[in-house]
């Protein structure tokens, strides 16, 4: 019998709104808002079968009484890609920081870091054959 489904992270954040934004602009799509109608507290996203819920730190603290610490960074979400060059350069053009630079590692991956709006690491991955970098 399974105990847990439907697992997916999610972010607190002071500026809910930016952060929707910035992972829709990455191809997420939104599939849950709440309240329904005007500024959402907490908001579910998707892509490719992962989910990614962001929640409004004043209503985490006010409505279950939460103190998510927005300092400390131990998690970060990785996104394969087909072209980490490409993808890295597109989102630091954009505002996105850059947390590491696009490089080879482990002979089959090319990876880079970027932040999110919030700073959250966000890790983009490509499986690329010996030769191609």
């Amino acid at each position: 019998m399974r105990k847990f489904r439907a697992p997916q992270i999610t972010f607190y954040s002071d500026d809910l709104a930016s952060l929707r934004a910035f992972y829709l602009g990455l191809g997420f799509e939104q599939r849950f808002q709440h309240p329904p109608e005007g500024p959402p507290i907490h908001v579910e996203l998707t892509l490719d079968g992962f989910n990614l819920g962001i929640a409004d730190v004043e209503s985490a603290r006010k409505d279950h009484g939460l103190s998510p610490n927005l300092a400390g960074r131990a998690a970060e979400l990785v996104l394969w890609c087909d072209d980490t060059d490409g993808e890295y350069a597109r989102l630091t053009a954009a505002g996105s920081k850059s947390l590491s630079e696009p490089h080879d590692w482990l002979g089959n991956l090319r990876i880079a870091w970027i932040a999110d709006p919030d700073g959250n690491p966000i890790q983009l991955v490509q499986l690329v054959s010996p030769t191609t970098h």
